[in-house]
């Protein structure tokens, strides 16, 4: 892949500011943000209900919470809380997926995988897009629960989550109490299997009261520096958090590739349970990415995925020119992690075809994820002849893999980023990934509200200076001077058609989402003219979600 050479440092520039950026300010000053996706009216008893709980999503996991000690979240509160549902974890076969990153896109694979073979599949994932129904599908297609069914289950349930919330004074938490509702669909649908991917860790994650008996498989993707606070802050113990899924005699998938250490942690885990290991990053198997298509108006990477394991069990799948929607290297990982998964299925009995693998495998869609928006929907937001591109990417590892992604498939397409993080992510680390990767023209700082509060959000002039950190510590130049919003850059650092030949990655802040979609795409058309470029959201799937709502996705 070609990674393309940064100019070197240049000095910051007072510049000049043409007439249609004048227009594009005035045109922009009242706009100020996107709306929410409101829920469906539908959902509004149990969206009351869910509201009123402490929501972590919201407001921040605190410090050890996912870790097995002391300070961990009470998986004993979600056991009683399951004891007064009936157990409902009991009545299906489970896949239990955890991992840094990844979990979600793997869990869609082998969802759609089984699906594909004609099972009934009950998927349970998160965070949403747009609405909470979307972390619960159900059936043969894959389709997110209805409004009216899951409202309907929780008013049937209603008495018992009140006597639950007595018994255990209000310390019923919003993932939990949505985490038994999830089972009890599945178990009141009859779902022949379900994927469940865990919420923070494993070990006291909500969804980890799944028996051995009742497991089928546990995944493990990959292990990074995320949640380090509540996963015991070190690397080494985030593996022993996530390793907790693993459960007494039942084949464990490890996505990876791990550093070495970190996978003597998990394989260790795994002999002390009896377990067998398959592992996806094995030599035996061989994912290549032979190049990118169009399909159906976007963008999809054909790809080859042979897999071949000798160690504890004996698999063996070759697909040639698969044809994956999912876009970069970690999604073709992340791919082949879900066939490992679907072959150990396979072995211990499930009926699963090559033919199943391969269609499960290319009918796999997630919005937010490598996202690109259509002609129309680009319109709709007022970016007429940019390539929008929406990934939920928040963490240096996913940075560097969207980094790579855009790389493969725009080369050197003029670029322009739009970046809204929470607060507890490595802001810095995160901009250091996207300036090393190439030329940037511009990037917009803004405020995305995270799972619709504001308790989480990052300032825009807070990400602003992490990304001005991150410049200083590569040693590569960026345009910023000291202007604190969109505006008064576009007033004193946008460069006239004279400097087009010399210039360096544009900084600005701005709060509003909206008008930082339009500046980056006014920064773009006056540095390149009508060129083709891209506009890249990403920073969080909270983010992501503004601008689906804004286009009505």
């Amino acid at each position: 892949m070609k990674i393309l050479t940064r100019h070197p440092i240049f000095p910051h520039r007072q510049t000049l500011i043409s007439s249609i950026s004048f227009k594009i300010l005035r045109n922009l000053g009242s706009k100020r943000c996107f709306s929410n996706h409101s829920e469906d009216t539908e959902l509004k008893d149990l969206m009351e209900y869910m509201d009123s709980l402490k929501n972590y999503e919201k407001v921040g996991v605190p410090k050890g919470a996912g870790t097995d000690s002391d300070d961990g979240f009470d998986l004993s509160r979600m056991r009683r809380l399951m004891v007064r549902l009936g157990n409902p974890q009991s009545h299906f076969k489970a896949v239990h997926i955890a991992g840094t990153k990844g979990k979600g896109s793997t869990a869609a694979f082998l969802s759609n995988i089984l699906r594909a073979e004609g099972y009934s599949v009950g998927c349970y994932s998160s965070p949403h897009i747009q609405t909470i129904s979307e972390r619960i599908s159900l059936g043969r297609f894959g389709e997110p629960v209805s409004a009216k069914t899951l409202n309907s289950l929780f008013l049937q349930i209603k008495k018992t989550l009140d006597q639950a919330m007595e018994h255990e004074n209000g310390r019923m938490s919003h993932f939990e109490v949505f985490t038994a509702i999830a089972f009890t669909l599945f178990a009141r649908e009859n779902v022949d299997i379900a994927v469940i991917e865990a919420g923070l860790g494993g070990a006291r994650d909500a969804t980890n009261i799944i028996s051995s008996s009742g497991l089928a498989a546990s995944v493990i993707t990959t292990i990074g520096e995320e949640h380090l606070a509540a996963l015991g802050g070190s690397l080494e113990s985030i593996a022993m958090a996530k390793s907790g899924i693993i459960k007494h005699g039942c084949p464990v998938v490890l996505g990876g590739p791990f550093l070495p250490h970190i996978e003597c942690i998990l394989r260790d885990k795994a002999l002390s349970m009896s377990s067998p290991v398959v592992s996806a990053s094995d030599a035996g198997n061989q994912s290549t990415i032979k190049g990118i298509s169009m399909l159906n108006g976007r963008p999809c990477q054909s790809c080859d995925l042979v897999i071949q394991v000798e160690r504890d069990f004996k698999l063996f799948l070759e697909l040639l020119d698969v044809k994956l929607c999912m876009l970069g290297s970690q999604q073709l990982q992340n791919a082949a992690t879900a066939s490992c998964a679907a072959l150990c299925l396979r072995n211990l009995g499930w009926r699963i075809s090559d033919g199943s693998i391969r269609a499960g495998l290319e009918r796999t869609f997630l919005p937010g994820r490598s996202q690109f928006l259509t002609s129309k929907e680009t319109e709709a937001l007022g970016l007429h002849g940019a390539t929008v591109l929406l990934d939920g990417a928040h963490t240096k590892e996913s940075a560097n893999a969207l980094v790579k992604t855009i790389r493969m498939t725009f080369q050197e397409t003029p670029l322009a980023l739009v970046v809204g993080m929470a607060s507890d992510k490595d802001h810095v680390g995160f901009a250091k990934e996207f300036l090393s990767g190439g030329e940037i023209e511009a990037v917009l700082l803004t405020e995305a509200n995270i799972a619709g509060g504001k308790s989480r959000t990052t300032s825009a002039s807070l990400l602003k200076d992490c990304w001005i950190q991150a410049s200083q510590d590569l040693g590569i130049g960026v345009v910023h001077n000291e202007m604190t919003n969109s505006r008064e850059v576009l007033k004193n650092l946008l460069v006239c058609s004279a400097s087009k030949l010399e210039h360096g990655t544009i900084l600005a802040a701005e709060s509003s989402l909206m008008v930082s979609l339009k500046v980056a795409n006014q920064i773009l058309r006056e540095r390149i003219g009508n060129q083709s470029c891209v506009i890249v959201v990403t920073g969080s799937l909270h983010i992501v979600s503004m601008v689906l709502a804004a286009i009505n996705y």
